[in-house]
């Protein structure tokens, strides 16, 4: 029987947001339902549970002041793209998160960081993802296929755009995450749910990346897509059992993580997010 390889961890930067003011009075998404009741004080001690687990694992935890009447805010994943030291900011495409924009992009340009602002449509993390030497870019619900132009434009790294096809899956990082990120040279790897793509986008990935984990429809609508890897460490909702089964199968460790008031406004862990790339 063949031992799974032995995976390494790389210590990371996130930038992530409390939810004080989290709740759902609006509806941007189909996970969102106005009518849904909200316990903000659950949301903000699932949240801290979070963050104290990236840190138990040795990973550098910053935040940003959230704003109030700004619900959404927790999602600092949204708020941009940070790739070679460089910020490729955010448009969103609801007016209700708009202002985000602005304060996020005070926190990258006082943390040193130039910030783009892009003409088209674009929500950062959500549907950017650096994998090895490519940026995967997904497009069909938010971010505008233009923008993907822009970022390759940015960064001068090749971009590859996938449409998504299911509106429950309407980000990038609801259906596909860097396993490995290919920060030591390689092609890296991911996860995703193939029903998620369209044909042709499907075949790229299949091209791209032969040895991914795919993920079932289940895996996906737990959110269990919605997850964040160290190298070795997963952390991945807890309800995301089966696929966490997978993944340790492979020789990577799942660290379970419950967010589900936040996913009251289709958040999970990625959501929560922002990696800080130097």
């Amino acid at each position: 029987m063949c031992m799974p390889p032995s995976r390494v961890r790389r210590p990371r930067r996130y930038l992530t947001c409390e939810p004080r003011f989290f709740d759902v009075r609006y509806s941007i998404n189909p996970w969102m339902h106005e009518d849904a009741p909200v316990d903000t004080e659950l949301a903000r001690r699932q949240w801290a549970t979070l963050i104290q687990t990236y840190r138990d694992h040795g990973h550098t935890v910053e935040s940003v002041t959230p704003v109030p009447d700004l619900p959404d805010m927790v999602f600092a994943a949204n708020a941009g793209l940070i790739l070679g030291g460089r910020v490729f900011g955010s448009r969103y495409a609801a007016p209700q998160r708009q202002p985000e924009s602005a304060v996020y992009a005070l926190w990258f340009k006082d943390a040193g960081f130039d910030v783009h602002e892009p003409e088209a449509i674009c929500e950062g993390e959500g549907d950017l993802v650096p994998v090895g030497p490519h940026l995967l870019a997904g497009t069909g619900f938010r971010t505008q296929a233009a923008a993907h132009q822009e970022a390759q434009e940015f960064f001068g790294v090749p971009t590859v755009t996938l449409r998504l096809v299911d509106p429950l899956f309407y980000h990038l990082d609801t259906a596909l995450f860097a396993l490995d990120d290919g920060q030591d040279g390689g092609p890296g790897n991911v996860v995703y749910h193939p029903d998620a793509f369209s044909p042709g986008s499907r075949a790229v990935l299949e091209r791209l990346y032969p040895d991914a984990v795919l993920a079932t429809r289940e895996d996906a609508l737990a959110f269990g897509l919605n997850s964040v890897s160290d190298g070795r460490h997963v952390f991945i909702a807890s309800q995301a059992v089966a696929l966490a089964d997978r993944l340790a199968d492979r020789g990577y460790i799942p660290v379970p993580v419950d967010l589900s008031e936040l996913r009251k406004a289709g958040g999970g862990i990625k959501c929560c997010t922002q990696e800080v790339r130097p």
